[in-house]
């Protein structure tokens, strides 16, 4: 597989993931909360995936740097209700597993898509 089908590969994951990730928040806090309070956080959680979304869909590295640093947060928040929270456990562990696999599809995306990302090449001694 070339440098460049392994970033659109890469890309691919990282637009699957980041539905998952959404989807999986969206779906968390309507089953946990009220309808206009579910409404509120789910907009906030995905608010800053949406505008980051045109970015990494084009391939723009800058926006994968910004997305990786992105998931921290859902990292932080799902490990703190997996630990806190035993009713949250099943949503909160997929919360986590979702943004530590993207934060892997963006880091991916990010060493495929540089320059001289080739495959190395073997040198024989003169």
């Amino acid at each position: 597989m070339s440098a460049g089908g392994g970033a659109r590969t890469a890309r691919h994951a990282v637009a699957a993931l980041v539905l998952l990730l959404c989807g999986d928040f969206v779906l968390w806090h309507a089953a946990r909360f009220s309808a206009p309070t579910a409404t509120l956080i789910g907009a906030l959680g995905v608010a800053p995936w949406l505008l980051l979304a045109p970015g990494l869909w084009q391939g723009q590295p800058r926006r994968h740097e910004a997305a990786a640093l992105l998931t921290v947060p859902y990292l932080g928040y799902g490990l703190m209700e997996v630990l806190a929270n035993p009713g949250a456990r099943p949503f909160a562990g997929a919360l986590v597993l979702t943004a530590f696999a993207l934060y892997v599809a963006l880091a991916a995306f990010l060493r495929l898509s540089r320059p001289g990302a080739a495959a190395p090449t073997v040198r024989t001694a003169p």
